[in-house]
């Protein structure tokens, strides 16, 4: 089913929440809005958020945990966005975060929907076929920790009932229909609107965006963003063998967040741009078609919600030609991988060393590689906490 555009702007003077979900260009529609926050005002809207993605006050709001070792969200952070929502007056104003999918029941949806305005709230879903999302959560998933490879992860996903290990927040995010029935439920139909995102229209969901809040073609622009790229195969299998042996090795979660996800990933998501040479994560067939066939059901259900739909929903079942290429093996390039390093060892020489009195020495030769791992992780964490 395909629907026209959007003809007309929504009301003056609405709250319009983005829930998301992940990886249906979120990342890209806050960076534009955060851009273009002194220049909406203009035109009446505002982005209240005080950055460009108000995280911690979503996951606040959903009772929802941080990313593994980050910092953790308390009702401060939501009641400060709620503050700068209501400071806009009776302007239009515009919140967006993919964790507002998260919230996991009506309970909660009900209070978020009402503590941002009740009735003034209209909620915007953006969605993407399954077959694109999968391979790009997977990776963000292993980006927080997780240790399992891509084609067990698929087959815990979409044939070991019930699809809640190792990650259930996946489905919470990923069955569509039942999210928009979720939040349907909230503000009704008529206050709902889905986008289907046509990933060959590059800027369509920015001029979406623009015809939603009654903005001027062309104010919202595409702004880079190095470290919101996917990683390649290669690098995410470095990362998954890495975060086997931080495991393994019982090293806190604080240190992950603070040497691995934002000091080694991030410098080298930074630093290393993919080429054409490196390999990408391929979807097997039968997850491809799989997704497909849930992504079809999805349409239906969505569409019998009665709620406004922009795009065509027919790209949600869309099923992509298999390569007739035979994969090659994922190598990691030696200068992506010094990169890495480096964007760790940066992580922890960013933290005060502090003296201290000498502990009775022993070499590294007399200690063993697992100890050895273990006693640095917590020294790290000791600098940190100092910091």
């Amino acid at each position: 089913m395909e629907t026209d555009c959007i003809k007309e702007a929504l009301p003056s003077g609405t709250r319009l929440l983005h829930i998301g979900p992940h990886k249906t260009g979120t990342t890209a529609i806050q960076g534009a809005l955060f851009a273009a926050k002194d220049t909406m005002p203009e035109h009446g809207v505002d982005f209240p958020a005080h950055s460009r993605h108000p995280m911690e006050a979503a996951l606040a709001a959903c009772a929802r945990p941080a990313m593994m070792g980050d910092t953790v969200p308390t009702d401060k952070h939501w009641t400060r966005l709620l503050d700068a929502v209501r400071a806009t007056g009776e302007r239009t104003s515009v919140i967006s975060s993919e964790f507002f999918a998260d919230a996991e029941d009506d309970e909660t949806i009900a209070r978020i929907v009402e503590q941002l305005g009740g009735e003034r709230v209209h909620i915007l879903i953006t969605l993407r076929p399954l077959a694109r999302i999968m391979p790009s959560q997977w990776q963000q998933y292993v980006q927080n920790g997780l240790r399992m490879g891509y084609d067990n992860w698929l087959e815990h996903m979409l044939r070991k009932a019930p699809y809640e290990q190792p990650n259930p927040s996946f489905w919470r995010r990923h069955r569509h229909d039942r999210l928009v029935e979720r939040w349907t439920r909230a503000v009704g139909p008529e206050r709902v609107t889905v986008v289907v995102v046509d990933d060959s229209d590059r800027d369509g969901l920015l001029r979406t965006f623009e015809a939603l809040l009654g903005l001027p073609a062309n104010l919202l622009r595409p702004v880079p963003d190095a470290a919101n790229r996917s990683l390649t195969l290669a690098e995410t299998e470095m990362l998954r063998k890495l975060n086997v042996e931080f495991r393994g090795n019982g090293l806190p979660d604080e240190l992950y967040s603070k040497l691995v996800r934002n000091g080694a990933v991030m410098h080298m998501k930074n630093s290393c741009s993919p080429t054409p040479q490196d390999v990408k994560i391929t979807t097997p067939r039968w997850a491809v078609e799989a997704a497909g066939a849930i992504g079809a059901e999805m349409a239906g259900t969505i569409a019998a919600t009665g709620v406004r739909i922009v795009g065509d929903t027919a790209l949600l079942s869309a099923v992509p030609k298999a390569s007739e290429q035979v994969p090659a093996a994922p190598r990691i390039a030696p200068e992506v991988a010094a990169q890495a390093l480096y964007g760790a060892l940066a992580a922890a020489a960013a933290a005060p060393v502090r003296h201290t009195a000498p502990a009775k020495a022993r070499t590294v030769h007399q200690t063993s590689s697992k100890e050895l791992v273990r006693v640095l992780g917590h020294r790290c964490l000791k600098k940190l906490r100092r910091r």
